[in-house]
């Protein structure tokens, strides 16, 4: 039987198309985040694939940890702008 995810954190972003495309051309990896509670949370750049659009990632997300601190997901919690 697998447990839920044991910690969540959410946070908003606004990244452009040109900021998205100077991770993507390799001088960065880790997006840098602030989350709703004032942490800082940093994560892969490939967890945000799903929800790039022609204006880039603008939205506010959730991501979620299993018990060993690992991500389990990232989900979009709306549509953004």
């Amino acid at each position: 039987m697998t447990q839920g995810p044991l910690s969540q954190l959410e946070f908003s972003l606004n990244i452009s198309a040109e900021q998205l495309e100077l991770y993507y051309r390799g001088s960065v990896r880790e997006v840098l985040a602030r989350t709703n509670d004032g942490r800082r949370l940093r994560f892969p750049l490939s967890l945000l694939r799903p929800y790039v659009t022609y204006s880039g990632v603008q939205g506010r997300f959730r991501i979620l940890f299993d018990q060993s601190k690992r991500c389990e997901r990232l989900e979009k919690i709306d549509a953004g702008r």
